[in-house]
């Protein structure tokens, strides 16, 4: 037995071998994020569904925790949203900001939209805020050098400490909600 430690990424192969959507829908592809919103593939990522927005895991972080703030509606721009999902990505954003530092106490964050494919958006088809929790060093040798990113935790794992850490909607009908 060596002494070298193995990174295992599996759910990446995806991505390797090109299949996931690169820098916009192609004809007759579907739109991973509506798919999502429809409870298909990729909706165990979900952390968190509202009324207009869902907040869902990246499959393929910068770093653990990086999670999208996405409309359910099918929208590329910014400006295309609705007073409510402006107001709620804005507040869902709030929310995950709290939720990660409660649960991994980032040192900082990058929050923002890439609108557009030379703006780099990976998926420009389908407006999506990303909040990347960040800490001091967390682009070291691997990532630099080896253009290797270490994710020290499945998915899966993260998705369920945001999500119990979620905050839960108050009640209208709860005599002590504000």
């Amino acid at each position: 037995m060596d002494r070298l430690q193995r990174l295992w990424a599996p759910y990446r192969m995806s991505y390797v071998r090109g299949e996931e959507p690169g820098s916009g829908l192609g004809e007759g592809q579907e739109c991973p994020f509506c798919r999502i919103a429809a409870g298909g593939a990729g909706s165990d990522l979900v952390v968190h569904r509202g009324a207009a927005c869902f907040v869902v895991l990246n499959l393929y972080p910068y770093n653990p925790g990086h999670l999208m703030v996405i409309p359910t509606r099918h929208v590329a721009d910014y400006t295309e949203l609705d007073d409510v999902e402006t107001a709620e990505v804005a507040a869902l954003t709030q929310t995950a900001l709290q939720v990660i530092r409660t649960v991994s106490a980032p040192d900082g964050f990058n929050v923002g939209l890439n609108l557009g494919g030379v703006a780099g958006g990976s998926l420009a088809a389908h407006l999506h805020q990303h909040v990347v929790p960040r800490w001091s060093g967390d682009a070291n040798f691997m990532t630099v050098l080896g253009q290797t990113k270490t994710l020290p935790q499945l998915l899966e794992d993260t998705r369920d400490l945001l999500a119990d850490a979620w905050p839960a909607p108050a009640r209208h009908d709860d005599p002590g909600a504000t």
